[in-house]
């Protein structure tokens, strides 16, 4: 392992922004652990997609259910001790990226309650249980929080929101709710965890097109240049859509950024400033 390598992991990285943020980072050559619920995509991403970095040592994976506290701490454990004691980047990616009731339901239909209750316990619960669980591993001393003459960039934890934070269309209550939660999560936690040196910052996608990060992607020779419609042109200034690989470069940023902490960073194509 290099030197310079960190250890990083990414939850809901099996497919789409998750994997691309995986593959980055273990092309940079860091270490990565990948926790999601999807066992097929998660077995294809670890086995066959990302094998080069699997079979030497670089990836591991686990199978996590964000909603379960309990299994989050132990997943995060073995985690730690595959990285040898430390977790240097935390990416909380993973949680529930249908934006709309299922079925065209509105919040007036009782039965959207539970739907609720899995946004806020996938959406919220799970980025603040995932962060609390690695605290012990990400923790500096008080020597290296201390250090005037310490440049390096230091632990870092990174929520994964949304543009609908502050832009919603009908019927996105459960998820807009759940990434302006993310926001205010993010404030405070840039705030409470300084004392540790760490930093904590929020990317906030827009309209990502991730067909092609997943199994069947693969297997189909899928693209992200397919994916890019008439729509997708008029509705952003950068005249496409998202890519995952644009996700992924603001999380590389981030990541070194020893001076950016509180920060929600916006990657839309220029999407809300639009009417």
């Amino acid at each position: 392992m290099n030197k310079n390598s960190r250890a990083v992991l990414i939850s809901g990285g099996a497919r789409g922004i998750g994997r691309c943020l995986s593959r980055r980072f273990l092309e940079r050559g860091d270490r990565v652990v990948i926790f999601d619920i999807d066992e097929e995509e998660l077995s294809h991403t670890t086995n066959i997609h990302l094998k080069q970095y699997s079979s030497n040592d670089k990836l591991r994976s686990e199978i996590c259910n964000l909603r379960d506290v309990k299994d989050i701490r132990e997943k995060v454990k073995k985690a730690a001790a595959f990285f040898g004691g430390r977790i240097d980047v935390l990416i909380n990616n993973g949680g529930i990226a249908s934006p709309k009731w299922k079925d065209n339901k509105t919040m007036e239909e009782p039965d959207t309650i539970d739907e609720w209750q899995a946004y806020i316990e996938t959406n919220l619960t799970a980025p603040f249980a995932m962060s609390q669980a690695c605290l012990p591993y990400m923790k500096q001393d008080s020597s290296d929080v201390e250090s005037t003459d310490n440049s390096a960039p230091g632990p870092c934890i990174i929520h994964v929101g949304s543009f609908r934070a502050h832009q919603s269309d009908p019927n996105q209550e459960g998820y807009a709710s759940t990434k302006s939660g993310q926001l205010g999560l993010m404030h405070s936690m840039a705030i409470s965890l300084s004392q540790w040196g760490i930093r904590v910052n929020l990317i906030a996608p827009g309209r990502i097109k991730v067909e092609h990060e997943s199994k069947a992607g693969d297997e189909k020779g899928g693209s992200f240049e397919n994916q890019n419609e008439e729509k997708d042109v008029s509705d952003h200034p950068t005249n496409r859509a998202g890519r995952p690989a644009d996700i992924a470069d603001a999380a590389e940023y981030l990541v070194g950024a020893g001076f950016v902490t509180g920060l929600e960073l916006t990657v839309d194509g220029g999407a809300l400033k639009k009417k």
